[in-house]
């Protein structure tokens, strides 16, 4: 589970528990302590990790909180390391998306005791690629004991040993809407793996493939509540991602170690939307149609090579990513009594690069570890944009959209050391210091060169209070990534908005505390608990810009906190075998002074509340598995200076499955989603002046999308 962290808007809804951050710590403590009073050392496992071994893992009984076989996870048929690692007890895999280069990357996955060199390319796709022959055994152990800057808490390390042949494995996907959709008949992947005693690689073909839709009535109403507009809609969403990636190891019998992977992917998403259109105070009929289409390529590829180097252990680290993504959105809409079609269309293509280079050097010193860094990295995002405007004829006439053409350049180096040592045999530590300089430019009328100066580090404990309890506590000052194309002006042809340009954007940066303790609940499960509190300045909200118009832009200060709960009950414990239960649990809250108003509100679409409930059952001694699912999340409606937008839904996101691991070798899944035949609602306001809460008009939707029916194949060979 992720919270769009940065990003809400304070509502009479919001638990009140999440008021006040000294609650909230206090709320985690109270929960864990009827599980620390029934808390047993976990028996899943068939057996403690072993030392060391000639992959590079490293393992002790210190920094090893439990250990799992595939042994452990067979009654699920895994295909693949990710299979086992999701049935982790009381674990979610954190993808770092979004990180602000390698260096500060928060992904919580080992191979063989290595980071995974890579963004887009990350932990989900590199696990997917190791079959399951090839998996050793799961290691949960404590961040903060590892010769690896930036970890803490339970970091998962995938031990593999390459089976010695080529193995591989396949999954087919289609789905299937009750309304409006198209199948969904090109998802699937095909991977291969193998190796030898020294060498392993993997590669795979894979395409994430989507169909979407929903349709129902959309309402309009003007300031004073009257009916003015009535819009029978429906829309369709269609993507795929098509990629090969892949990755190759290599261990010198002197033990220098040499990884590589790589990715190539597309991307080709298409929406459209029709609207059929019936005025009540304006007699015209009108029938409006939008479209949006991306074509994009991107490639990335990093390389790291660690070789002994004196007392100590030198990595070196390169990574390149490149995209291209041309996009064009049109809007047209033809009147019924003959009036010439109005409407516009835009068109924008994107170029992004990122080139980083990072070094390494690990050593032993001061009682401990000490991990000297250094990272330069060098960001582009060079844009070309056109608008086109229907005039009074209905004929399209290029229209000035300034700032909308131009590209954004950053520069930066960082410096770094962190020490890690044990201050117990139960206790440890480590911490960070170091700092960064960045330089960004933007070209064109609105174009300047800026540097900034940014210390960053962090405090982290890892602290194994029993066999059966873990806490671990995290200080940190963060600097955050910008995204370059909030520098630029940009038009949403759908929802009739525009941001200007705004060239003055700088990196937002917090100081993050947090605590996290996971309970060994003996044949009962696993219970891991997380609060943080995060104090950020520079927060990037959407602002008034000088000269006119809004655009994503920094406010001083904001606030973000909350709890986050991740359980797992397994029915052994209660004298049966065979059922296992996972409930994931976020709630948050945030605070930020409105610009326009001046007074408190949270961030602007952020998440408030997220509850995750699976339930699976293995018959014993059979084949068969049946289960179920329930999801609902309420987030904050998302503000601009002239708007409130909310979207919401119903009340659980309810579905089903059967499932049969065993025909003729294969695992195959039926599963429906939707069974309640839950819509989706968005309400939005649009105002003539916010601030003195004049409303130009309202819009009510209610859109359904009917029941899906899935059906998964997976093999190996």
């Amino acid at each position: 589970m992720s919270s769009n962290r940065f990003t809400g808007l304070m509502t009479a809804k919001t638990p009140p528990l999440l008021r006040a951050p000294h609650l909230l710590l206090g709320s985690a403590a109270l929960a864990l302590c009827p599980a620390i009073a029934a808390a047993n050392e976990v028996s899943v496992t068939s057996e403690n990790a072993a030392a060391a071994d000639e992959t590079g893992a490293a393992s002790s009984e210190t920094n090893t909180r439990r250990t799992f076989t595939p042994e452990d996870f067979a009654r699920f048929a895994p295909r693949s390391a990710l299979d086992m690692a999701r049935q982790i007890p009381g674990f979610s895999i954190r993808s770092g998306d979004g990180a602000r280069g390698l260096g500060q990357a928060d992904t919580n996955v080992l191979i063989n005791g290595r980071r995974i060199s890579g963004k887009s390319n990350g932990p989900v796709e590199a696990l997917q690629r190791i079959p399951a022959e090839e998996v050793v055994r799961l290691e949960l152990v404590d961040g903060a004991s590892l010769d690896i800057g930036g970890l803490s808490g339970q970091v998962l390390n995938v031990i593999t040993s390459s089976t010695g042949g080529i193995t591989g494995q396949f999954r087919y996907a289609p789905r299937f809407r009750s309304k409006g959709t198209p199948a969904r008949l090109l998802e699937g992947s095909i991977s291969l793996a193998g190796g030898g005693a020294k060498t392993e690689w993997t590669l795979a073909l894979e395409n994430q493939s989507n169909r979407r839709g929903n349709e129902g009535i959309e309402r309009v109403f003007d300031a004073a509540g009257t009916l003015i507009d009535t819009r029978d809609e429906q829309s369709n969403f269609n993507a795929d991602r098509p990629s090969l990636s892949g990755s190759f190891t290599r261990i010198a019998d002197n033990g220098n170690v040499l990884n590589a992977t790589g990715e190539v992917q597309g991307f080709f998403f298409e929406e459209t939307e029709i609207s059929e259109r019936t005025g009540i105070i304006s007699p015209t009929d009108r029938s409006r149609f939008f479209s949006a289409e991306e074509d994009e390529f991107n490639f990335e590829v990093g390389l790291d090579y660690q070789f002994v180097l004196g007392a100590g252990r030198l990595k070196l680290i390169g990574l390149h990513r490149y995209e291209n993504s041309p996009t064009v959105s049109q809007s047209i809409e033809r009147f019924a009594d003959g009036t010439p079609p109005a409407g516009s269309v835009f068109d924008r293509v994107a170029d992004e690069f990122e080139s980083i280079a990072r070094a390494e050097y690990s050593t032993d010193g001061l009682g401990g570890n000490l991990l000297f860094a250094a990272e330069g990295v060098r960001n582009i995002l060079d844009i070309t944009s056109a608008l086109e405007v229907r005039d009074a004829a209905g004929i399209l006439q290029p229209e000035i959209l300034a700032g909308a053409t131009a590209r954004v350049d950053e520069n930066r180096a960082e410096l770094s050391v962190t020490y890690s040592r044990p201050l117990a045999a139960d206790l440890q530590f480590q911490t960070s210091l170091g700092g960064e300089y960045s330089e960004i430019s933007q070209s064109g009328a609105f174009g300047q060169t800026r540097t900034f100066y940014r210390p960053k580090g962090f405090v982290s404990l890892d602290w194994k209070a029993s066999d059966s309890l873990n806490i671990s506590g995290r200080a940190e000052r963060v600097v955050g990534q910008l995204n370059f194309f909030d520098f630029l002006s940009t038009v949403d042809l759908n929802q009739d908005r525009e941001n200007v340009t705004n060239a003055d954007l700088v990196p937002q940066q917090s100081w993050v505390f947090e605590i996290e303790a996971t309970a060994g609940l003996g044949t009962l499960g696993s219970l891991n608990l997380r609060t943080f509190y995060e104090d950020i300045t520079d927060i990037v909200d959407q602002v008034p810009i000088a000269g006119g118009g809004q655009a994503p832009g920094n406010l001083p200060s904001a606030t973000f906190y909350g709890l986050s709960s991740n359980l797992t009950l397994l029915s052994e414990g209660a004298g049966w075998k065979g059922t296992r239960l996972d409930l994931e649990l976020e709630l948050t809250d945030s605070s930020v002074l409105d610009p326009l108003l001046g007074t408190p509100r949270t961030l602007s679409g952020n998440t408030l509340a997220e509850v995750d409930v699976e339930i699976r059952h293995d018959f014993t001694e059979s084949v068969w598995a049946i289960g179920g699912s329930a999801r609902w999340q309420d987030q904050a409606p998302r503000v601009r200076l002239d708007e409130i937008a909310e979207r919401s839904e119903p009340f659980g996101f309810i579905g089903a499955f059967v499932e049969n691991k065993d025909v003729a070798g294969l695992t195959v899944r039926a599963s429906i989603a939707n069974l309640t035949n839950r819509g989706d609602f968005f309400d939005r306001t649009v105002f003539i002046d916010r601030a003195a809460g004049i409303v130009d008009f309202v819009e009510d939707r209610d859109r359904t999308f009917g029941r899906i029916f899935s059906l998964t194949i997976e093999g190996s060979f």
